[in-house]
């Protein structure tokens, strides 16, 4: 990159607000997605939504690309940085700006890691419900640009619900304000269009989210099962029955010995084939009256123990080690692809399986932890990308895998989005109709594809919509 075009950037930024050192950018060239690595010219670490938005006028005057990055805990390549491209991440942009205690909001920089907004509230009797696996290291400007769920997401909803405003800093360097003149207004929802939109449209700066009070009854529960089967089948059982748990989370055998192996070892039994983590929020009598109705339809499906958690620390405990499974993968493989689709609740059991067999066939390692609630599966193949073969069969069954959720009706991701890693599947799930109208929106807020250039879209799909885009400049993703 041109020595003068650094200059004017680190005057904006100033010294620690920029990275040039080959050494400092290796830790930039990927994010969770490993398998897709590419070394950035140079990080951007501005400073707040003015600092953004000069660095961003710059990088337009000179037709640079750029890539918006939040803690680089995304697992769908979002986050990789693009050849001749600049990263510009938030993580220096960590302040809580406002906390509406009466009106339950906040309005926090985009760089604020998930769980500390909670910790910031929890005095108050709030808290931030989306929870990411990654909450300890996630920030909310990454949950916004995938659309983030967790295992709470079953009973409060993904991201998307929980976002009232944001200030946008676009392609060009222009800011917009979709917080004013006040909260969640009322006419086009921009917010919404925002959210989810995986670094395409701009970067979120700053962020107006909603709080949520603290239940006064949490009960946590895991139920111990001899079998994967029935226990995908008793969350079939759960929903047709009405239950509103706040979460339904299953481990299976591999992943529950990966846990109790590893320093987020939590009590789990080590003999079962699988457990349901189960977790119930409310007012007292609501809590044991929806316990009371569970049990029954878990002792249907084979139940062999339910224990409940005795205090807030064994609850943690309990919580710990499921948010701690990606990271206790490490125990198996070097390397861990993380698949992300959704099924219907009433095909658990067949996609479980059919993943299963899909590996087994391929000599891979597959664990399963996920969202059994909400259908979102996680098949996790551990795997060692030092082994060219083996990676090569860990990405066909990936690709398998995916194809199987869209014939039963499902969808490609439920929490990580679709970057890179499902790139080449959007037009199995969708028509070139659908891809052109998406893409159309894309080029309306970046007409010269300069944000996160070359992914989500597959490239077919680009080449078909540009005849249709007249006057519309810049390369195609």
């Amino acid at each position: 990159m041109q020595e003068q075009i650094v200059t004017q950037l680190r005057a904006i930024v100033g010294p620690e607000g920029i990275l040039t050192d080959p050494a400092a950018l290796l830790a930039y060239e990927s994010d969770g997605l490993t398998l897709k690595r590419h070394r950035p010219e140079l990080v951007l670490l501005p400073r707040d939504t003015s600092e953004t938005a000069q660095c961003m006028r710059v990088l337009h005057e000179h037709g640079i690309p750029l890539v918006p990055r939040g803690a680089g805990t995304g697992l769908s390549g979002g986050a990789t940085p693009v050849p001749n491209g600049v990263l510009v991440g938030t993580a220096r942009m960590r302040d809580v700006l406002e906390l509406n205690v009466e009106d339950r909001f906040a309005r926090v920089q985009a760089g604020v890691v998930n769980v500390d907004l909670t910790r910031c509230c929890d005095d108050d009797g709030l808290f931030y419900a989306p929870d990411p696996s990654s909450q300890m290291a996630c920030t909310i400007g990454g949950n916004v640009a995938e659309n983030s769920g967790g295992p709470h997401c079953f009973k409060y909803g993904s991201t998307t619900r929980h976002i009232l405003g944001l200030v946008i800093v676009t392609a060009t360097g222009e800011v917009l304000h979709l917080d004013e003149p006040e909260v969640d207004p009322e006419g086009l929802d921009l917010v919404g269009l925002f959210v989810g939109s995986e670094g395409m449209f701009g970067v979120a700066t700053e962020i107006t989210v909603q709080l949520t009070p603290v239940p006064p009854v949490t009960e946590t529960l895991l139920a111990i099962f001899n079998a994967l089967d029935p226990c995908c089948d008793a969350v079939s059982d759960l929903i047709a029955a009405r239950l509103e748990p706040s979460a339904i989370e299953i481990l299976d055998k591999l992943t529950i010995q990966a846990v109790e192996a590893s320093v987020f070892a939590a009590g789990y039994p080590q003999e079962a084939e699988a457990v349901l983590l189960l977790e119930v929020e409310g007012r007292e009598a609501a809590v044991e009256d929806t316990v009371e109705r569970m049990l029954p339809i878990l002792e249907a499906h084979g139940l062999l123990e339910v224990r409940r958690a005795r205090d807030a620390g064994e609850r943690r405990k309990l919580w710990a080690g499921r948010k701690g499974a990606f990271g206790a993968m490490g125990r198996i493989a070097p390397d861990l692809y993380v698949a992300d689709v959704v099924v219907p609740r009433t095909r658990l059991r067949e996609i479980v399986r059919y993943a299963t067999d899909v590996c087994t066939e391929r000599n891979l390692k597959i664990s399963n932890v996920f969202h059994a609630g909400d259908g979102n599966l996680h098949p996790n193949i551990s795997y060692d990308r030092r082994d060219e073969d083996e990676v090569a069969r860990v990405l066909e069954a990936g690709d398998l895998i995916m194809e199987a959720c869209i014939e039963y009706g499902g969808s490609l991701s439920g929490e990580h989005g679709v970057g890179l890693e499902k790139q080449a599947m959007m037009s199995r799930l969708f028509t070139p109709d659908d891809l052109s109208v998406m893409e159309r929106v894309r080029r309306c807020l970046d007409p010269d594809i300069r944000l996160n250039p070359g992914k989500m879209f597959p490239v077919r799909s680009c080449k078909e919509v540009r005849p249709q885009l007249a006057g519309s400049s810049g390369e195609s993703a």
